[in-house]
């Protein structure tokens, strides 16, 4: 099973760099491990990798970023320590590069280094109804956190399971005609919002929805 996710670390003029990590998404285990001791999710502290945190933060251009990391002789976090993107806000990072089928998590880390985990749930119906053929995966699903107890996401498995067993519902109300494939996003997204508490945060996108 992917367990893949995207990091989104805050520069210091609001933008974020984006970065890979290819197991991040399994239980959610980068919200515990990166802190400003191992930014990159290392299992142990690192002078080398908060250097090329630090610096990273400060670049513009994946020349200078490279530059970077030809200097450095870097131990192999939980986190790729190349980065994917540079400079983008966030609304962009979650409505023009994040992939909802491919990430299973996707992680926003604040200039304070507090770390915000969302599940990812792709509102792609092809694979579970017969009347819609294909979806698009970028820009098209909702991020939503989960609730935590004693530093563990508490009731993840059941979300997950939750929101897959919605898809099937409304798949099949959308064969049977009940719903327009626009309706059945609405319908899933609304369904989304009103299991969300008031503790939880949910981001909605859609070429045809905002939230």
């Amino acid at each position: 099973m992917a367990h893949r996710a995207l990091v989104a670390y805050e520069r210091p003029d609001s933008t974020y760099n984006l970065h890979y990590s290819e197991m991040g998404g399994r239980n959610l285990r980068l919200k515990r491990a990166i802190t400003q001791e191992t930014p990159f999710g290392s299992d142990h502290p690192s002078a080398t990798l908060r250097t090329v945190h630090d610096q990273l933060l400060e670049r513009d251009s994946h020349g200078e970023a490279n530059r970077i990391l030809d200097r450095h002789d870097c131990p192999s976090p939980q986190v790729d320590i190349e980065p994917r993107g540079l400079g983008w806000t966030l609304d962009e990072i979650i409505t023009d590069l994040l992939d909802y089928k491919l990430y299973d998590a996707c992680y926003v880390v604040d200039d304070d280094y507090r770390v915000t985990a969302y599940r990812t749930h792709w509102f792609g119906l092809q694979h579970d109804c017969e009347t819609v053929d294909d979806s698009p995966t970028v820009g098209h699903g909702a991020l939503r956190t989960v609730r935590w107890h004693e530093g563990e996401p508490a009731g993840d498995g059941f979300a997950r399971g939750e929101f897959h067993g919605l898809k099937a519902t409304v798949a099949d109300m959308l064969d049977r005609g009940v719903f327009t494939h626009l309706e059945a996003i609405v319908y899933m997204a609304r369904k989304l919002d009103e299991w969300t508490t008031e503790s939880q945060a949910l981001l909605v996108r859609h070429p045809q929805m905002n939230r």
